[in-house]
């Protein structure tokens, strides 16, 4: 997690699984885009492993990574 990232949550407060109802952790994610792998630390359930992506993420990195990988 970045810092804007990490502040942002900060702000808002405890994200929780809306499946088990128990607090994201930070942990590294594997992420699987036209045959090439990247990881990230995102917040993630410790019980059923669903992840939280933020908007910034998905707008910034991933599509970045996305338009990337597109143009090859």
């Amino acid at each position: 997690m970045n810092e804007q990232e990490t502040e942002e949550l900060q702000k808002t407060g405890v994200w929780t699984c809306a499946k088990c109802s128990v607090e994201l952790v930070p942990g590294n994610k594997i992420f699987s885009y036209m045959g090439t792998t990247f990881s990230h630390e995102v917040l993630r359930c410790p019980v059923c492993g669903m992840v939280f992506i933020s908007k910034q993420l998905a707008d910034g990195k991933m599509a970045e990574v996305e338009r990337s990988l597109e143009d090859k």
